[in-house]
């Protein structure tokens, strides 16, 4: 199962203000280029999303992806945006097992930084495609919560864009 945690951060290392804002992405979303959005979004066929970034989800339906099956990571009650969607408390691992059972290959692991830090301590996040915003917000959501193993990683590829958004790609070597 291909894990990709696929995000944009801040030069210093945020991938939202520390109210969860993502206002500081606009000027780039504006710019016309999708810096290989709809690609990784066709190549992927489920979505792994944590509740705060699902509540922002709600809020801007062009991130709703109905077409994909979607697990929200929860323990709380949030509405259902479609059919597709699943709320779910239980571990990264077991989720990942009923996504195999399914005969899904690859998903798209949404965050935020607390999730994402689950998986990759639990060693199942296989690629990182991380998008650096030229913008030093000073504080704010890590890209990875503090603590955790040690994840050796090896660059598969880097894209520049005139935005001076940098992409970088990153595959886990196992050990």
């Amino acid at each position: 199962m291909k894990v990709t945690y696929y995000v944009a951060i801040s030069l210093d290392g945020f991938i939202a203000t520390p109210d969860g804002g993502v206002d500081w992405l606009t000027p780039f979303q504006e710019s016309g280029e999708d810096y290989g959005y709809a690609d990784f979004l066709a190549s992927v066929d489920s979505l792994l999303i944590g509740s705060s970034t699902y509540e922002f989800m709600l809020g801007h339906p062009p991130w709703l992806h109905p077409d994909k099956p979607s697990w929200v990571f929860t323990t709380r009650d949030l509405e259902l945006a479609h059919e597709s969607v699943e709320l779910t408390s239980r571990d990264p691992l077991e989720v990942l097992a009923e996504l195999r059972s399914r005969g899904l290959q690859s998903a798209w692991l949404m965050g935020g930084g607390k999730l994402a830090s689950a998986f990759r301590d639990r060693g199942i996040i296989s690629h990182y495609v991380i998008a650096v915003v030229p913008i030093v917000l000073g504080s704010g959501i890590p890209l990875l919560a503090a603590g955790g193993p040690q994840d050796r990683l090896r660059l598969i590829g880097t894209e520049s864009y005139s935005s001076g958004i940098v992409m970088l790609s990153y595959e886990r070597r196992t050990p």
